[in-house]
């Protein structure tokens, strides 16, 4: 993701070390960090702070309130309450929405598609993340509308992983929707291989956790999302004041199948999803 910004940035003429000074800080899967680092940006000065995933754009809005703010991507900016417009953002902050928690009943129907007998479904949701609340409330909006029961395990430990997965094979889930988190994006491999041991198909909201040998995923294009963000960077350091950027929504979603994840769970996908598929690995 950061290659991709950079090259974007490259692209509009802009090299670190010639015209381009970049502070970094990185909190390393601790998120009570990110206020304490925010702070750091705002005592270095620095033009525009670039960010992404709901916890460390809130701390960036905590820590300033004139500096802008791009958000590379946000679950929900309004529902987090970072923004009440898209269209006229006002404040400091813009950038880009995932729009994760609208896309619950799309992901669903896949679901039913691949799984068209179950009679439930569940989510593996992070306690620690802000947009889990929206997700649950859009997941069970959804599987409403689709006759689905709706378990759902929350976890925030390393330790919760197995125990939730435990808890889906206990409750005879038939799917599973991963919600996306830092802290689930540096244990992909670990939740896909809990997903296939407990033979529960999975869907993930990014493509990454089927290279990790997931079963499913769709969700907006994340490269084509950070590489759009310095669009917004390159418009800021030229004058533009943040809340006078819309914030945009995705234009292009990326659907990924892992073939040999199906087969091993027994299941055949059906060609409504592979002729949709945008990648699939076999």
């Amino acid at each position: 993701m950061e290659e991709d910004f950079f090259a974007a940035l490259r692209d509009l003429g802009y090299v670190e070390g010639r015209n381009l000074e970049v502070v970094y800080r990185w909190a390393a899967d601790k998120e009570e960090r990110l206020p304490a680092l925010a702070a750091q940006l705002v005592q270095a000065n620095v033009e525009v702070i670039v960010t992404s995933a709901t916890p460390a754009i809130s701390a960036a809005m905590g820590a300033t309130s004139t500096i802008p703010i791009v958000m590379q991507s946000a679950a929900d900016p309004i529902g987090s309450g970072f923004v009440t417009n898209l269209a006229h953002p006002g404040g400091n902050v813009t950038g880009l929405t995932l729009l994760s928690t609208e896309l619950a009943a799309k992901r669903l129907q896949m679901m039913r598609e691949l799984v068209p007998h179950s009679k439930s479904t569940s989510l593996l949701a992070f306690d620690n993340a802000f947009a889990t609340p929206l997700l649950i409330s859009a997941m069970k909006t959804a599987s409403q509308q689709l006759q689905l029961d709706l378990v759902v395990q929350l976890v925030k430990t390393d330790e919760d992983l197995p125990r939730a997965f435990a808890g889906f094979e206990k409750a005879r889930a038939g799917t599973v929707v991963v919600q996306t988190s830092p802290f689930a994006a540096a244990r992909r491999e670990k939740i896909a291989e809990l997903a296939a041991r407990h033979r529960i198909p999975a869907m993930y909201e990014v493509p990454a956790y089927v290279d990790a040998g997931g079963l499913i995923a769709y969700g907006p294009d994340g490269p084509a999302l950070t590489r759009r963000s310095a669009v917004f960077v390159d418009k800021i350091l030229k004058g533009a004041k943040a809340g006078n950027l819309p914030i945009e929504q995705p234009i292009k979603y990326q659907l990924a199948i892992n073939l040999k994840a199906a087969q091993a769970l027994g299941l055949a996908i059906p060609q409504s999803l592979l002729l949709r598929a945008d990648s699939v690995r076999r």
